[in-house]
């Protein structure tokens, strides 16, 4: 399996033995300290350190490093320890690399917010929902205490989180910026210049403690309502595939063999189906084993791998050989023997012992070939037919990892088309763990392996052939816009 099998083994969630820091002296320190370990820990295992292709990795994360600590000579509280390793995370600009708080939710604030939630749409925010006397729905924020909303963006939310030159990041985590996390390095707006239908309204903010209404809002305005995994036929011959996940429990595990089995089984309804609906909303990642067998399923099993096999002629995989690496990868054989993944356990057999051959010979990688030069995606005359039928995928903004691993996938045959936001990227750093800090208070994320020469370029994504700038992406939106799609094709 190619793909990240990304955070299956985590280090878990705050040791409950963490001695938490009692003053704020006691938080300086520890963000300097943990800042500093992240650091250590990064060099001793994370690709960059060694990627001939990336000579400055090293100096950008000293210069991480310099950013975090700024910081953290000015922390002196848990949020403010919070936000100092967040600076660190974002100067990587890379987000299988850094530093994440893992904190008793007591020690830091309540969560504000104004009465309202927002989305980025296109090219700009706009209210989604809205308690009585707030902005109504669809009214487009134009700016705040004077600022351009942009720049307010800019300074309040991607300078602690997220990529700023990343499409996909606008839509996922501007909407942020009307959330007050507490961070003592922000000032929250105080009033606000709405557009609201040509008209331009000005209105004072009244921050409050979150509540019941904004988490769900929240969780509603930000790809829409979550689906279980599966498969449904909202009208004849329309399929949707909700995927919200590739880190699926065991339920999600079952529904996603019980779709595979339903396609395979059913493929007559599919090769004469209206279209097909991949919805990706809510996924951020995982094992890329699920999208590519429901692709497999879908399209043909043979033409599927003979298309991989030839879009990664030139791939190899560098597996960095560290003592934590290699102990990552023998717990994940555990855990997935443990749990009968049999979709995965063989991969990560072979991936375990070939790390461990590699850290007992002293080498820096265990190295795969994983191209095969000259590999043809030609259909040939045995294969059964074809699935010629629309493939629409819904893309949400935050889409990375193994969700951009399934478009890859999906995106070989010309029959997909993607509706929806700007994908995130990924760097060619992938499969990820998490490891304590030895104050139990913050995790660093370790990548195990790079690609060299990976089709997808490092920092690159998918754009979407149809962008869906409705402020509430619910399924009703989606389908109206595939249908759409679907009548102008018949005319």
């Amino acid at each position: 399996m190619k793909a990240a099998i990304a955070a299956l083994v985590l280090a878990g969630g705050m040791n409950a033995h963490a001695a938490v820091p009692q003053t704020p002296e006691a938080w300086r320190q520890a963000a300097v300290q943990d800042i500093d370990e992240a650091v250590r820990i990064t060099l001793a295992n994370h690709p960059g350190a060694h990627d001939p292709a990336n000579p400055h990795f090293r100096t950008n994360l000293d210069n991480a490093r310099q950013q975090g600590l700024v910081l953290a000579a000015r922390v002196d509280s848990a949020a403010g320890y919070r936000a100092a390793l967040q600076r660190f995370n974002v100067t990587i600009g890379d987000g299988h690399a850094g530093l994440y708080a893992d904190l008793d939710p007591a020690t830091l604030p309540v969560q504000r917010w104004p009465g309202f939630v927002t989305a980025w749409r296109g090219t700009g925010l706009y209210v989604v929902a809205a308690e009585d006397g707030g902005p109504p729905a669809g009214a487009r924020v134009e700016s705040c205490d004077g600022k351009l909303l942009e720049d307010l963006i800019r300074q309040n939310v991607f300078a602690f989180d997220g990529q700023v030159d990343e499409a996909g990041h606008w839509w996922s985590r501007a909407r942020k910026v009307f959330i007050d996390y507490g961070n003592p390095f922000v000032a929250v707006p105080r009033r606000c210049r709405f557009l609201v239908g040509g008209k331009t309204v000005e209105q004072d903010l009244a921050w409050q403690p979150k509540s019941e209404r904004m988490d769900r809002w929240l969780a509603e305005s930000y790809n829409g309502q979550t689906l279980d995994v599966g498969l449904s036929e909202p009208r004849k011959g329309l399929f949707w595939a909700a995927m919200p996940t590739f880190m699926p429990d065991d339920k999600q595990r079952d529904a996603y063999r019980a779709m595979v089995r339903a396609v395979e089984t059913g493929r007559q309804r599919f090769l004469d189906a209206a279209a097909v609906v991949i919805d990706l909303r809510q996924n951020q990642g995982g094992s890329s084993v699920w999208s590519r067998t429901f692709a497999e399923a879908l399209w043909g099993k043979d033409r599927v791998q003979r298309r991989l096999v030839a879009r990664s002629a030139r791939t190899e995989v560098w597996w960095r050989a560290s003592q934590g690496n290699a102990d990552h990868l023998a717990g994940l054989v555990e855990q997935l023997t443990r749990e009968g993944q049999v979709e995965s356990l063989a991969w990560a057999k072979e991936k375990s012992a070939g790390l461990h051959a590699a850290l007992a010979r002293g080498d820096t990688w265990y190295v795969e070939k994983d191209g095969t030069p000259g590999a043809s995606d030609a259909d040939l005359p045995t294969d059964p037919p074809a699935f010629t039928r629309p493939v629409y995928v819904i893309v949400p903004g935050q889409c990375a990892s193994a969700c951009l691993d399934a478009l890859d996938t999906f995106t070989r045959f010309s029959n997909t088309k993607l509706i929806g936001a700007p994908s995130s990227s990924d760097s060619t750093y992938m499969e990820v763990r998490w490891q304590k800090v030895a104050s139990g208070l913050a995790l660093v994320v370790i990548p195990n392996k790079m690609y060299v020469n990976r089709p997808r370029a490092n920092g690159q994504g998918y754009q979407p052939a149809i962008y869906v700038n409705d402020p509430v992406w619910s399924v009703d939106v989606f389908r109206k816009v595939v249908e759409d799609d679907l009548a102008r094709q018949r005319h």
